[in-house]
């Protein structure tokens, strides 16, 4: 009895259907990285977080962003992909357009292909899906956890130049992280920018010159949603300090896959 009303709160604290099922196969002994939502009547499979991350290591599937490219731009999973909305379609039932997708695929119903949106809770996946599937195609998946639980997961995100002008435009919040050369950093840098210079970033947490930001209040510290945009001389350097600032529980990580001459030239007038 005691165990049943310890599982029952557990439930109610969780607050999301999400969690309280990650947490219950993390009780059979699996990792919360092998959670699914695992809804009942869906067309297609879900994979897991671990699942998502071998596939976009070994590309073998065709990761597909089902959200406006505005979301998209601002904030995806590294790798994944975006198309058009379907014509004609209203915001609130937004769906990606099948045909962009065929000729992506070259026609191929037979390709892989994993979807994913803005969590449990979105159902544009859901909804990409099931055209997918009656337009033939035969192998679709969806990590229906999406952006949220990649991002909780530790799991950084990357930002095109579309959504670098967005966010610089208009959240007064974001912090800037370039990870150049104090020298080059000196020299002029992007709007709400901070330095922290990727040679001075030690492996593990709490440690180098990522503890000393979280201290001198280059790092948010009284905020870990605050969004935070990390440029770099490439995109490796760039995404090694984000996946550092990842592990300190800052969970709205977003990196530039270019170089900062390139995002700076996008910011001029």
């Amino acid at each position: 009895m005691r165990h049943g009303i310890l599982h029952s709160l557990a439930v109610l604290l969780a607050g999301e259907t999400l969690l309280a099922g990650a947490r219950l196969e993390a009780q059979a002994g699996t990792s919360i990285r092998d959670a699914v939502l695992g809804e009942a009547g869906q067309v297609t499979a879900e994979i897991s977080t671990d699942e998502l991350t071998r596939v976009l290591r070994d590309r073998s599937a065709t990761v597909l962003d089902a959200r406006p490219y505005a979301e998209y731009a601002i904030s995806h999973v590294p790798g994944a992909l975006n198309v058009a909305p379907k014509p004609g379609v209203a915001p609130s039932a937004y769906v990606s357009d099948v045909a962009e997708i065929g000729r992506r695929l070259q026609g191929n119903l037979g390709a892989p292909v994993v979807l994913y949106c803005n969590g449990p809770h979105c159902g544009m996946s859901k909804r990409l899906a099931a055209e997918l599937v009656a337009a033939g195609y035969r192998n679709v998946r969806r990590y229906q956890l999406g952006i949220p639980v990649w991002r909780a997961l530790g799991g950084v995100c990357e930002i095109e130049l579309a959504g670098i002008r967005q966010v610089l435009g208009g959240d007064q919040t974001a912090v800037v992280i370039d990870t150049r050369p104090a020298a080059g950093f000196a020299g002029g840098s992007l709007p709400q920018a901070r330095n922290i210079p990727r040679e001075l970033v030690l492996p593990g947490k709490d440690t180098g010159e990522v503890r000393r930001a979280k201290d001198d209040g280059r790092l948010p510290m009284e905020d870990h949603n605050t969004r935070i945009l990390v440029v770099g001389r490439d995109a490796r350097e760039a995404r090694y300090v984000a996946e550092a600032l990842a592990r300190e529980a800052f969970h709205n990580v977003s990196y530039f896959p270019g170089s900062f001459e390139e995002a700076r030239k996008a910011l001029q007038p």
